[in-house]
């Protein structure tokens, strides 16, 4: 796919904006391109987001990124509901599936490349259209399967281990494996650099037959939705910078502790939360 005269990106990320409905009968505008995507722009990227949704989705919050749209009938639509046993998450909709051959031409070079997906809809072949990027990937959406009734539930990794192995970086939750050991401990086999955030906890990341323990700053929470895309966004940008997982890990809990502090997207870190955690991890 060619987009004539699109600006120049440094950081790309795959994936679904999501229509998160909440408790009023309202929305609003979520997912990890969203978040990562607003986060990146912060630490001062220029951000392109490939994604798919109705032409009608207000993306005002998105106004400063580059967003290429793949037209759907309907968004992906999520709503979560508290229950005794922990989180429901319900999905009612799902935009277009996300192929290769619908980058854009002038994006397949990007330096960063964040394959983001929500809802299974990031085909995972979409890593060959990006040969000399970081490829870094954020799995959850490849982790979800969804019943009859829009229940969505946890599943092991369906696929063959090309992706994993061709990713430079691999951000996922303990959440996202339902607190499998096991499971931590096979991927961290296969995958190059694997990092599991765990809330309040902090991070643990596997590298080079090494682990280590990046523990959180305590703080108020007021609402962690999208902090595991603040972190994942703060990683790769300062892996890039530097080359260094210890030092985008500590950078990364960091930032993402302060923006449970505020809700949904006023959660997006600011010039002086990123500055004091520059100088606090070199």
């Amino acid at each position: 796919m060619s987009t004539n005269n699109l600006p120049p990106i440094d950081y790309l990320i795959v994936g679904h904006v999501t229509q998160d409905l909440i408790d009023d009968h309202s929305w609003r505008l979520g997912g990890t391109a969203s978040y990562a995507g607003l986060t990146a722009a912060a630490l001062g990227h220029q951000v392109g987001v490939l994604t798919s949704c109705s032409p009608e989705l207000d993306l005002t919050p998105l106004k400063d990124i580059q967003v290429s749209i793949i037209p759907s009938e309907h968004n992906t639509t999520f709503r979560n509901l508290q229950t005794e046993t922990g989180r429901q998450q319900l999905l009612f909709h799902r935009a277009q599936p996300l192929s290769a051959e619908m980058v854009p031409e002038e994006w397949r070079s990007v330096p960063i490349v964040h394959l983001g997906p929500v809802a299974d809809e990031v085909d995972p072949q979409i890593y060959t259209a990006f040969t000399t990027s970081l490829l870094c990937l954020t799995p959850q959406g490849w982790l979800r399967q969804v019943d009859a009734t829009g229940q969505v539930f946890r599943r092991k990794w369906p696929f063959n281990h090309q992706l994993l192995q061709a990713a430079d970086a691999v951000v996922l939750s303990i959440e996202d494996l339902d607190g499998d050991e096991a499971e931590v401990e096979a991927l961290a086999e296969v995958c190059s650099l694997l990092i599991v955030t765990e809330n309040a906890q902090g991070a643990r990341v596997y590298w080079n037959g090494d682990t280590r323990r990046f523990p959180a700053p305590k703080v108020k929470l007021v609402e962690d939705t999208g902090a595991g895309d603040i972190f994942a966004a703060c990683f790769f940008h300062r892996l890039y910078k530097t080359n260094d997982p210890w030092e985008a890990a500590r950078f990364a809990v960091q930032v993402a502790a302060w923006s449970v502090t505020r809700r949904h997207l006023e959660s997006i870190p600011r010039p002086q939360e990123i500055f004091q955690a520059q100088v606090q991890v070199i």
